[in-house]
């Protein structure tokens, strides 16, 4: 029976889990709706994916991303949708642009922030729009230099880029999206000018430096780079924040267990990563017939390799479903691997610990304030986009 699942389906996006699991189970390899899309479930095939980009050229991510109706979308041309070589000249530039110095020089601000908005949040909240979403686009705004009034932006910018399926839902919706790229490619295209007339210390002026083997990057490989980095920087974190507030609201005490031991928070996040990453997939176009799983995989055809799943995957975690704060995986498959691990890891990682330390400083427990949670659309990436909660004040807080 070739009954297709609809991975964009609503009730598959509030929790994937179990479906990833039947697939590992009985169709590892299988298409997908929307689509026809080819997915690969389990660990092993999903690693296979990801190591060879002459089998499986990240070209997926353009044409995942830019379908005819979009035009153009710089997501499809950034450094996620090359091959080698030209991969690896781009990403030598930016490397030097976005490495640890960038992410030390915003981790006392980025702690400090969160401190203030944890402290400025009342006991009943919208905690993406409160504080999951506005904690990411600060910091990566001052990473880029940004003028703080475009954070209202990013929010409507990041939706409507990432909202891209083969045929959009409407008219009005495929003119929002282009009027979203037009608008925000517009914007880093002034902020280039300005950084040319007057340099900063800040990561747009380091990329109008950079060089490498005497070449610099052209203007469009910025501007590709930096919308790439601005939704991503604050998407995935968002994302990571919101996913692991639901996993506290359900685990009774964990918060309060944080709280008294912060030392705690680094593990947590790495296990949280693995256990409910904001990665789902990562799409791939097969260049020639690839067998994988014993299923053919058809030249041409859009392969989305799921992470998610491969993070969950019994032949590689023990009791996967399990969430395990000592299990040491340091995230999995979550960042990519190989070429392609995330430049912005070590910045996720870093919000993510600065969110939870200051949440878990001020309050005792959280919990839902809506039976359901309202999870994103997309292929790629997946968290709730409303998240009610009620918070306890931790003891120490209140008193």
């Amino acid at each position: 029976m070739d009954e297709r699942v609809n991975v964009l389906a609503p009730a598959f996006r509030a929790n994937p889990y179990p479906h990833y699991a039947e697939m590992r189970r009985a169709r590892p390899v299988c298409q997908v709706e929307p689509g026809g899309m080819w997915a690969v479930s389990r660990y092993e095939d999903v690693l296979f994916v990801l190591k060879n980009p002459e089998l499986f050229s990240s070209q997926g991510f353009k044409f995942a991303w830019q379908p005819p109706w979009v035009e153009y979308n710089p997501l499809a041309n950034s450094l996620l949708a090359m091959d080698p070589p030209a991969h690896g000249r781009l990403r030598a530039l930016v490397s030097q642009a976005f490495g640890p110095r960038a992410v030390a020089r915003l981790e006392s601000r980025t702690q400090a922030r969160a401190n203030e908005m944890a402290r400025g949040l009342p006991t009943e909240v919208e905690l993406i729009g409160a504080f999951a979403l506005p904690l990411p686009a600060f910091v990566i705004g001052d990473m880029l230099g940004l003028d703080h009034v475009l954070h209202e932006h990013f929010k409507r910018w990041g939706d409507d880029l990432l909202s891209v399926t083969p045929e959009p839902p409407s008219p009005e919706h495929a003119a929002r999206v282009r009027n979203s790229i037009a608008e925000l490619t517009g914007y880093m295209r002034e902020v280039l000018v300005a950084r040319r007339s007057e340099p900063r210390d800040d990561l747009v002026s380091d990329l109008l430096r950079a060089k490498a083997d005497g070449q610099s990057l052209t203007d469009t490989e910025i501007v590709d780079f930096l919308v790439t980095l601005l939704l991503g920087g604050f998407e995935t974190t968002t994302h990571l924040i919101g996913n692991a507030i639901v996993h506290l609201a359900d685990s009774p005490g964990e918060m309060a267990r944080l709280g008294e031991r912060p030392e705690l928070i680094p593990k947590f996040v790495e296990e949280m990563i693995r256990y409910d990453g904001p990665s789902q997939a990562v799409p791939r176009i097969a260049t020639v017939d690839v067998t994988l799983g014993g299923v053919t995989i058809p030249r041409g055809s859009l392969v989305l390799a799921l992470v998610a799943s491969a993070s969950r995957d019994e032949s590689r975690y023990p009791e996967p479903d399990r969430f395990d704060i000592d299990r040491g995986t340091q995230g999995g498959l979550q960042f990519g691997h190989g070429i392609h691990f995330c430049l912005g890891a070590a910045l996720a990682r870093m919000e993510t610990r600065a969110a939870l330390g200051a949440l878990c400083a001020r309050f005792g427990r959280v919990e839902r304030a809506a039976a359901e949670v309202e999870y994103n659309r997309t292929l790629t990436v997946r968290g709730p986009v409303r998240l009610p909660v009620r918070f306890e004040l931790a003891l120490r807080a209140s008193g």
